[in-house]
């Protein structure tokens, strides 16, 4: 019996016969050429071309194999795209391309194109990725302007952009631009409740990747409807309480004075009255002027602490209003979080209203108040 008890894992198999893959790119449908001309030559299937997807895979030796000094440089990874009707059917098709079957344990992030959610729901989109159990939960999920699979591209020869991407996620503790991740577990309660949230939107150019804004997708059709600008995103992290850090510039006489904050709160209080609904909301913020551009400022500030925290303040006002009026007016939609606060403190309202929460958000109004301190002014020697 003891050999039987020994003998490992039946159905385990070796790295050196698996493609991993790290990144997974959805846009829209269209070949590349490399599909055209298989297709030219005869490789053809019925369909109906309604999205393409690229797997950045990896070499062996990038998820822990040893390579030979002697051995001529390699790209750290390879990009593959594929045209059909599901994802599946792609991967399936990667199979009669490739020497060996595509595998999802180690997929970090998967990027959709603005463009493929305008024709098609996140739930049709999402559908295979949450079914499947090679793919972890914890991937994280993000959107882009352009073309998905340009996110998938860098021009650092020693470097996997998905890693890259998911490397980027680690300065949420220096600018409240990046935002928290969204999983594909959140992502999957998010549709369940037909919510509407946002993603990190990525834009590219010249073989870099940026985080600029979020793309928000409506609750009640699945598709995205829009973006928010970096700073009205930075304004949402700040709404969401998910941020810890970040930047807030003003102008004094024309020239800028920057102000790092060092820690940043929001406090949301829903308060009903009669049939409507109004939030308070606290915003605190703590840091330090750590930089002034005015030559005749001196070498503290350009005015008195209780100026310059006006300064600063307008500055943060007017970008959570810039926000909130877009989410109101232009998209109809919650993604800040007001709803879940509402179902916390008055649970029996929310039942009422959820079904149509996005309308009934995009009436309420939403109150103010500020909290800005200035806790020092950076290190300075005066002459």
């Amino acid at each position: 019996m003891l050999p039987i008890l020994l003998s490992g894992c039946w159905s385990s198999k070796e790295i050196e016969d698996l493609a991993l893959y790290a990144g997974l790119a959805l846009d829209t449908g269209m070949e590349d050429k490399t599909e055209r001309v298989l297709e030219d030559k005869g490789a053809k299937y019925p369909r109906k071309k309604k999205l393409t997807a690229t797997l950045q895979i990896l070499p062996v030796r990038t998820v822990g194999g040893k390579s030979n000094k002697q051995d001529p440089p390699r790209m750290p990874y390879n990009n593959i795209s594929g045209t059909g009707d599901s994802i599946l059917e792609i991967f399936r098709q990667f199979s009669i391309r490739l020497d060996q079957p595509v595998i999802g344990h180690h997929l970090k992030v998967i990027i959709v194109s603005a463009e493929l959610l305008k024709e098609q729901p996140i739930e049709n989109v999402m559908d295979f990725l949450l079914r499947d159990n090679d793919i972890r939960p914890s991937t994280m999920v993000f959107v882009s302007q352009g073309p998905a699979k340009h996110t998938l591209v860098s021009k650092e020869n020693n470097s996997v952009p998905a890693f890259h991407i998911m490397g980027m996620m680690r300065n949420r503790s220096r600018t409240s631009k990046v935002m928290a991740p969204v999983t594909l577990n959140k992502i999957d309660s998010l549709m369940y409740a037909k919510k509407s949230f946002a993603l990190q939107n990525l834009v590219t150019a010249n073989g870099e990747v940026e985080f600029s804004g979020a793309g928000i997708i409506k609750g009640s059709s699945g598709h995205w409807i829009g973006t928010l600008n970096q700073m009205e995103a930075q304004a949402l992290t700040w709404l969401r309480n998910e941020g810890s850090a970040g930047v807030v510039k003003a102008e004094v006489r024309n020239e800028p004075l920057t102000y790092e904050i060092k820690e940043m709160k929001s406090k949301i209080s829903p308060k009903v009255k009669g049939e409507e609904i109004e939030f308070d909301v606290k915003i605190t913020a703590d840091g330090r002027i750590i930089e002034i551009w005015d030559s005749a400022a001196g070498a503290a500030s350009p005015f008195t602490t209780e100026e310059t925290t006006a300064v600063i303040q307008k500055q943060i006002e007017d970008m959570l209003n810039a926000c909130i009026s877009k989410l109101q007016k232009r998209y109809k939609a919650d993604v800040a979080g007001f709803g879940d606060r509402l179902a916390i403190d008055q649970p029996a309202l929310w039942k009422k209203v959820k079904d149509n929460w996005d309308e009934v958000f995009s009436r309420s109004k939403i109150n103010f108040t500020y909290d800005v301190k200035i806790s020092e002014y950076g290190s300075f020697v005066e002459e």
